[in-house]
């Protein structure tokens, strides 16, 4: 086999190659995020507020797992138990994705309850994709997190 600097032709080939395809470091990202329960506290029509306490921040990008492209104007719902570990209308909201598919949500930082670590429900639906029930689960001591979310294309 023909040899170039030492290396075969078919790896300059494939190194040539390699330098061509449109590698992105977003390609993982684009993996559709997995479901998580529901859970028997969620509530439909949560009020469109981007805080319902202070001391954690929850935020991140929405795409799509066709292309990782931005979904603009997602709807976020999140909803999680208050600091006595129950679940009340005043931790629960709404936020909108802005035109680059972004989100932002500040809270309190969740308690665990009846064996359940801390966490944050999300569902999110955006025209033209399948609506994503998930949760997050923040580590202890942080007081942020990134959590984009992915979504497939719905029919």
């Amino acid at each position: 086999m023909s040899r170039i600097h030492g290396r075969t032709v078919a790896a300059v080939l494939l190194a040539a190659l390699l330098t061509l395809l449109p590698l992105s470091s977003d390609a993982a990202s684009c993996v559709p995020t997995g479901p998580d329960m529901l859970g028997p506290y969620y509530k439909p029509g949560a009020p469109v507020r981007q805080s319902v306490g202070k001391g954690y921040v929850l935020q991140g990008v929405v795409r799509s797992s066709m292309d990782c492209s931005p979904v603009p104007s997602a709807r976020v719902e999140l909803w999680l138990a208050g600091p006595d570990g129950g679940y009340d209308d005043a931790y629960r909201a709404t936020v909108i994705a802005d035109g680059s598919g972004r989100y932002r949500f500040e809270s309190h930082t969740p308690p665990p309850y009846f064996g359940r670590p801390p966490h944050i429900h999300l569902l999110v639906s955006a025209k033209g994709f399948a609506t994503l029930v998930t949760q997050h689960y923040p580590e202890t001591g942080k007081v942020q997190a990134v959590f984009d979310l992915v979504l497939m294309p719905g029919k």
